[in-house]
């Protein structure tokens, strides 16, 4: 190699690594993480702490014969994520082939259950529904774990998508979930492999509350129960998120009002949320919207941002935001 090459060579390499530790350098250097968080047309996110580690587990947004995989992703700093590819497909599950929505991940006894949806059945005779598949870490790769769904019925006339599990203050475990304007709680056995009874003998309570569409989440701040829902047709603008507050993951619950939706200057179309809570009283929204301009119902975006409580607990209006939240405390 002549001198003027070895040269050339020596200066490309210093500018490239220049480079790159400017930008590791701008990106660690962020007041705040942006929204969307991650690039990509991705809704329906679940968000979970494990570890230590904060995650969100989306749906991929895009036709229904497309949606044959999730992608996840994960974040020390809720700044910067790192997406982990495929983490489930249908090639792991053989009974579901398309509509793989909406993921709700649970750790249990150093396992991590992946709850999720497919094939968008419209009736009881068709195959699909509520599967889950397991692995030994938060970023899979999952496997199925019955080998068939764990809710194939519309039962109280819930379509069965948009699962959420929900660990009670006793330890026990319930499932909620539900389309077509019918949410239910189920309760779950200790290997999550069925559903048990009721003490009244009933396998399926409906907890359908008013303007209920899908999307259904609970959590628990100061000993109440915030249950909350997505209102609206995911495709539309007027996309939202409301909710209700009881003394039990039963209810009754009553409809207190919205706390999310459309903004005329930032995005439309938000909902189908999920609730982190970041350490102490900090509570974020993970959630999906419409950036402005965009007409297509799959042309979805994740975002997160700061959700508030008054003195009296009730949720505040959600201020959706561009900058969008700073990082982890």
């Amino acid at each position: 190699m002549n001198l003027s090459k070895a040269c050339f060579t020596f200066v490309t390499i210093s500018l490239f690594y220049a480079c790159s530790h400017k930008l590791n350098f701008e990106k660690n250097q962020q007041k705040t993480a942006g929204n969307p968080v991650f690039p990509g047309w991705y809704a329906d996110p679940e968000g979970a702490v494990f570890n230590n580690q904060f995650w969100i587990y989306p749906t991929y947004s895009a036709p229904y014969k497309e949606q044959v995989f999730f992608d996840a992703f994960s974040s020390h700093d809720l700044i910067n994520w790192e997406k982990h590819s495929r983490i489930l497909d249908t090639a792991n599950v053989k009974w579901a082939k398309k509509a793989l929505w909406a993921p709700a991940v649970i750790q249990k006894a150093n396992r991590y259950f992946f709850f999720f949806g497919a094939n968008d059945i419209q009736n009881n005779n068709q195959v699909g529904g509520i599967g889950i598949a397991v692995a030994d870490n938060p970023g899979g790769p999952f496997i199925d774990y019955l080998g068939k769904p764990l809710i194939d019925k519309f039962n109280n006339g819930a379509q069965p998508i948009d699962q959420f599990v929900f660990k009670d203050k006793d330890g026990q475990y319930y499932i909620i979930y539900g389309g077509w304007r019918h949410c239910n709680i189920a309760k779950l056995n200790d290997d999550f492999t069925g559903i048990v009874p009721f003490n009244d003998k009933t396998i399926f309570k409906e907890v359908t509350p008013k303007g209920y569409v899908e999307g259904p989440y609970m959590f628990i701040r100061n000993n109440k129960y915030y249950f909350m829902w997505s209102e609206g047709g995911w495709t539309g603008p007027d996309y939202s998120v409301a909710y209700a507050m009881a003394d039990s993951p039963f209810g009754p619950f009553e409809r207190v009002g919205k706390i999310l939706q459309q903004d005329s200057t930032i995005a439309t179309g938000a909902g189908h949320h999920s609730i982190i809570n970041a350490g102490k009283d900090r509570w974020l929204i993970v959630y999906h919207r419409r950036p402005l301009g965009k007409k297509g119902g799959n042309e979805r975006v994740t975002c997160i941002d700061e959700m508030y409580f008054d003195k009296q607990g009730f949720i505040k209006p959600v201020k959706m935001t561009n900058e969008g939240i700073s990082k982890a405390k």
